[in-house]
């Protein structure tokens, strides 16, 4: 959330920056709402003074019939304050709604562009494997080795569900295990297991609601919503909290499943396991002081790409321009996995400065030392594997001529040993 101040006295900025988004946003409203707002303010405060001063002079008034016309003029300015306060309120109710709408703001040094076509590739890691066959994609390589099954997920429960079974199921496991364990072990996270289900006010505080909740999966007899990924409850871990001084830096690690309505997916990456409504992701959240967000941010991205690096998978990164951002994000860095069998690269990671976004809807602050005002930390994360795509990347960057893959030298220990994985195993 934007701080509503910093719109009203930096308006033409906010204004230029929001621009360089390319969407609708709802400033022009806002404005309108805080002007009206500060003089209806203005106009009750000016009123309750009258009313008071005429209190006084009411309790002073010696003549009945002086007495009453006081006491009359005290009651209509009694009635007009109770009008005022109530548009007060409604439109206070309207402004707040409309602050939860507003994106966050570029960064200055995010590149301006309209959409993913301009974004820009930072830097490339590894070399693309040569291959003396064909590879194959992982829709027809796995089935094929028995360890996903599309036609009963389909059937159990639709379109982009599958069972991942048997070696599949089971390096799926190995790779989460290993994920979280490097980023405890080597990069000093603290491991968090989170609940599935959240309220509505935690997708508020990590900017998912209101803009965005037919993206979401909604109980509503219990008011929860299932996540669309671990930051949501590892984020609202510190909602309406004040950290005290020696707190930061934060840095949480967590796995869970999440689940997001693809339905505005528009028919994209329909085949095999690249896009479905339930997922399962290990996710880094970090809380920092605002003057270290940025060396954060520069650590998170390595962090991810330490996993990409460890499992001998190519990457590129890649930084989204204006156009690309996320709605809370005011800078952010994918990793994306070259997946030979489909041809394409795979984002597999998405590493975010939120800078005090979240923490202003979210309620978060700090104290700097003892004694000192509460200020926003700044929050990011960062995705430290997603999966399925980076069981894909795996899957067709070793896989064999003979329709097997090698497993990561890495993995093995996870999996018992296993060096190959092939069908019926």
């Amino acid at each position: 959330m934007l701080d509503l101040r910093m719109i009203r006295e930096q308006a033409t900025e906010v204004r230029e920056r929001l621009a360089t988004l390319y969407t609708d946003t709802p400033l022009d409203e806002i404005l309108a709402l805080d002007e009206r707002h500060r003089a209806i303010l203005s106009e009750v405060e000016e009123l309750r003074a009258r009313r008071n001063a005429g209190s006084k002079a009411v309790s002073k008034e010696r003549d009945p019939a002086a007495r009453d016309r006081q006491i009359a003029e005290m009651r209509a300015l009694g009635d007009r304050i109770g009008a005022l306060d109530r548009e007060l309120d409604e439109i206070k109710g309207r402004l707040d709604r409309a602050i939860l709408e507003m994106p966050n703001l570029p960064d200055p040094d995010v590149p301006i562009g309209k959409d993913d076509a301009e974004n820009v590739i930072l830097r490339h890691w590894g070399e693309r494997r040569r291959f003396d066959f064909t590879p194959l994609p992982h829709w027809e390589l796995a089935p094929d080795l028995g360890i996903v099954d599309f036609e009963r997920g389909v059937k159990v429960s639709g379109s982009r569900f599958y069972f991942l079974k048997g070696l599949g199921a089971r390096l799926q496991r190995a790779t989460i295990a290993w994920m979280l364990d490097l980023h405890i072990e080597r990069h000093g996270y603290t491991e968090i297991y989170p609940p599935y289900l959240v309220r509505s006010e935690a997708l508020v505080g990590t900017g998912q609601l209101p803009k965005f909740a037919e993206a979401q999966y909604h109980d509503e007899p219990s008011d929860l919503w299932l996540i669309p990924t671990a930051e949501v409850p590892v984020t609202n871990m510190h909602r309406d909290e004040i950290l005290e001084p020696g707190t930061l830096p934060l840095d949480y690690v967590a796995y869970s499943a999440c689940f997001r309505r693809e339905q505005f997916s528009g028919g994209r990456d329909t085949r095999g396991i690249k896009r479905g409504h339930q997922f399962d992701k290990v996710e880094m959240v970090r809380f920092v002081e605002p003057d270290a967000s940025d060396a954060a941010l520069t650590e998170l991205v390595q962090q991810s790409a330490d996993v990409l690096e460890a499992l001998g998978l190519p990457y590129r990164a890649v930084q989204m321009c204006t156009g690309d951002l996320s709605f809370t994000a005011a800078k952010k860095i994918d990793l994306e996995v070259w997946a030979p069998g489909c041809d394409e690269w795979l984002e597999v990671s998405s590493c975010s400065n939120f800078r005090d976004f979240q923490a202003r809807r979210a309620n978060i602050r700090y104290r700097p030392e003892a004694g000192a005002r509460p200020v926003h930390p700044h929050t990011l994360n960062g995705s430290g594997l997603a999966l399925p795509r980076t069981i894909i990347a795996i899957m067709e960057n070793y896989q064999q001529a003979d329709g097997t893959f090698l497993v990561p030298e890495v993995l093995q220990p996870y999996m018992g040993g296993r060096e190959v994985i092939g069908p019926a195993q």
